[in-house]
């Protein structure tokens, strides 16, 4: 397909209810014509974090709102729309399932194809949707869930070379702040604190460095916080604000050494299919950290390997990417029927091992 392609996105895989609208017409760039988020932190602000039967009937609640203010964003009519792209997993089961009963019912109604997107390929092509990245680049994908190193061959096409065998990165930040007392989301609210800590007071673990490889862990990591936490309050009786600065740089400076290290691994992998023009791209939310950034573009100048990172507005869950990947898709001529189903999981890479075991219905990647 080279003819002009509008699609309508919807993404509502963890707590974030968002439609956008792209268009692309021929082989020029793609266009953002409208991109929506609502989120949902003041509903799970009380809970200390995302709980799932709430997040989901506040899916239910917004998708129609955000299709609504993202078409009159756009100037379109629904009859403009030729496609419906909508996350299909992996996520929150239920908050997927009410965007894939949504983008079921448009498309239904409208008589257009529906086109299913896995949520990582959405954010593993963002690159290509802000700077038309050509293929083969490498990913690094780095969010509140995920946290792996893909070789982005094609739309369809990704070989994982390592990913967290626990916690994702995000996590981490989430569950370190709620440690220290901080406000949530984590990684901000550390980010924040640390810029006023000094990084050199503790020494945390750099976990998996010692095993060659790409995959990391970051669950060690927190647990030698909370003790680091523990043995200042059993010996001051609580903690101050520069206790709590000196823990948030230390945390993050074992977080940017970890990320560092394995990158420069998965490059030198990458880099053995000799690219024309190497690139580093890293998208997620934990990609606005302004540490881990200035870290990976120096590790990237040190072997000549161009660094690019979507704008913060598209590294976090956003209907923009997906609206993209399922753009790339349709253009290849793939849709879906109504038996799309909703999934919680859903490895981009069915080759590699699952990275957190199995169980009786599959691989937990």
């Amino acid at each position: 397909m080279t003819q002009d392609l509008t699609i309508l996105g919807l993404e509502s895989s963890c707590d974030d209810t968002a439609a956008a609208v792209v268009r692309q017409s021929g082989d020029n760039a793609p266009e953002i014509l409208a991109s929506i988020v609502h989120g949902q932190a003041d509903l799970h602000a009380a809970f200390g974090g995302v709980v799932p039967e709430i997040a989901a009937r506040a899916h239910a609640e917004k998708l129609d709102i955000c299709v609504e203010e993202a078409l009159t964003e756009s100037g379109l009519s629904l009859n403009q729309i030729d496609a419906i792209a909508v996350t299909a997993g992996p996520g929150l089961i239920g908050g997927v399932l009410s965007g894939v009963m949504c983008a079921k019912g448009l498309a239904t109604g409208l008589g257009i194809p529906l086109v299913g997107v896995n949520h990582l390929a959405g954010h593993a092509l963002t690159p290509r949707l802000t700077d038309q990245v050509a293929f083969p680049y490498l990913m690094l994908l780095v969010s509140g869930g995920h946290c792996q190193f893909l070789i982005t061959r094609g739309p369809q096409e990704f070989s994982r070379l390592g990913g967290t065998i626990d916690d994702a990165p995000g996590e981490a930040f989430d569950k370190t702040a709620r440690l220290l007392g901080l406000s949530q989301p984590g990684g901000p609210a550390v980010q924040a604190a640390a810029e006023k800590g000094d990084a050199k007071r503790f020494r945390f673990p750099r976990p998996l460095l010692d095993r060659p490889g790409c995959d990391m862990s970051f669950s060690g990591l927190k647990t030698a916080l909370l003790r680091a936490r523990d043995a200042i309050i059993t010996e001051k009786g609580g903690l101050t604000e520069q206790d709590r600065a000196d823990l948030c740089a230390g945390f993050q400076e074992a977080v940017v050494a970890v990320l560092a290290e394995k990158t420069r691994r998965a490059l030198a992998i990458y880099l053995e299919g000799r690219p024309l023009a190497p690139v580093l791209a890293v998208a997620g939310g934990v990609a606005a950290n302004t540490a881990i950034r200035a870290e990976l573009e120096t590790v990237c100048a040190g072997l000549e390997v161009k660094f690019t990172a979507p704008p913060l507005a598209l590294c976090t869950d956003n209907a923009a990417m997906i609206a993209y990947a399922g753009l790339e898709r349709f253009r290849a001529g793939d849709s879906d029927d109504m038996t799309l189903m909703a999934r919680p999981r859903w490895p981009l890479d069915k080759t590699a091992p699952a990275l957190l075991g199995g169980g009786k219905k599959g691989a937990k990647a």
